[in-house]
């Protein structure tokens, strides 16, 4: 991403940088959370980018999270309150992703918010909920923001994160001795995912023969694979998101990358491989919270694709669409053990929630409120072998869940 700062949620966030732009003072922001009409409904923000790079994974995200909604309010909701939830476009932008979530806050007073689809972005919203004692569950990966200088006792995070996604890629593409090149988105996401692979391959013994930076939203990556070539690696990692995944593995496939080196991904994104087809992705490896063909695996997996189906009129949920899901649902089952939506309680019980929603035991460890979940491996098929247009990887790997996959509470700065 070029220096300059341009991209709209590349920003350095801070303490006070991730509030600039809002109308209201850092003084507001200090005040305690003010009191929500005495009504009977019991609301969740959702603020998340509707428009821009990531929109496909954001829609899905919102589609499940509805689902989250509904089958709660089928069923009688929370204590007897019916649950809604107060969908915002962030734009992929901190500034208005800070904006929309004071506004839930102060303005729609919702009880708490879920969402947001970058690492930057999660900050920022983060900065807002911990400031006012709304409670905030981020489904998007970031490793930033479980470290003890962006926590509160409000901050959840749903998604997995780049250290354990990429540990879990590395332990299946990465032997000793070999060369690994990277090319690396220039954001938060990218630096994190790099960080996280270079740290896996360290231990395996691979050995780095170069990184390069691209722009967030490059169209064009043919300035870059000459140069990715000539290092000669047996792996190229590429880390970014989004459409910039599609469009980085269709041009390194049209310049012959796969014929010399294994592409693999910390992420593989259902959405990315639909968009570009099965030739392009043929081989790909990366990891993944969710894939659909769980199901003949897990019966949380299985129960949660038949809801999907029946709402979304017989479609499968993805990847990015499982954290919707996982992240509302998981709250609104803490709110059920705490009989409402009183803060503290719901706080108490989501520490001590053991929840199974989509595939398989999930907790939030104590120290930094991370979901302790299993890792996928997946491995995207060749056309030959899909056994119809849903069948669009193999699982390469299902780790189960540990707080061994963390890094320690002491190494993310939170007492122990």
């Amino acid at each position: 991403m070029p220096k300059s700062g341009s991209n709209p949620f590349r920003q350095k966030i801070s303490r006070r940088a991730a509030l600039a732009g809002l109308s209201a003072s850092a003084a507001m922001l200090a005040m305690p959370r003010l009191g929500r009409a005495a009504d009977e409904t019991i609301r969740i923000g959702f603020p998340t980018p509707l428009t821009g790079p990531f929109a496909a994974e954001a829609r899905d995200q919102v589609k499940c999270a509805e689902l989250a909604v509904k089958l709660v309010n089928d069923k009688g909701g929370i204590a007897g309150r019916k649950v809604e939830l107060l969908v915002r476009d962030d734009k992929l932008n901190a500034g208005e992703a800070a904006t929309r979530t004071l506004e839930l806050i102060e303005k729609d007073k919702v009880h708490a918010v879920v969402g947001a689809l970058s690492s930057a972005v999660q900050l920022a919203v983060n900065e807002v909920t911990r400031a006012r004692g709304v409670i905030y569950i981020s489904i998007s990966q970031s490793d930033t923001i479980n470290e003890a200088r962006d926590f509160s006792k409000y901050t959840f995070h749903e998604a997995l994160n780049p250290h354990m996604t990429t540990a879990a890629v590395a332990r299946q593409t990465l032997k000793k001795g070999m060369k690994v090149a990277h090319l690396v988105a220039d954001y938060a996401y990218g630096h994190e995912m790099l960080r996280g692979f270079k740290r896996a391959q360290a231990a395996i013994g691979a050995d780095n023969v170069g990184e390069i930076l691209h722009p967030f939203g490059a169209a064009d990556y043919s300035t870059f694979m000459p140069r990715l070539m000539s290092m000669r690696p047996d792996v190229l990692c590429i880390s970014n998101f989004g459409r910039d995944q599609a469009n980085a593995i269709k041009q390194a496939v049209d310049f012959g990358v796969k014929q010399q080196m294994k592409i693999v991904v910390p992420v593989i994104l259902h959405n990315q491989r639909l968009a570009v087809g099965p030739d392009v992705f043929e081989g790909v490896v990366g990891g993944a919270n969710y894939y659909w063909g769980l199901e003949t695996q897990s019966k949380s997996a299985a129960d949660f694709n038949a809801a999907f189906r029946a709402a979304n009129g017989g479609a499968i949920p993805t990847d990015y669409g499982a954290y919707g899901y996982s992240g509302v649902a998981s709250l609104l089952l803490a709110m059920q053990a705490a009989g409402g939506p009183d803060t503290d309680k719901v706080v108490d019980a989501l520490e001590k929630l053991q929840y199974d929603l989509t595939k398989g035991p999930q907790h939030y460890r104590k120290c930094d409120h991370q979901s302790v979940q299993s890792v996928l491996v997946l491995e995207s098929k060749k056309k030959s072998a899909m056994a119809n247009d849903n069948d669009l990887f193999a699982v390469v790997a299902n780790d189960v869940g540990s707080d061994d996959m963390l890094r320690s509470c002491t190494e993310l700065g939170h007492a122990t």
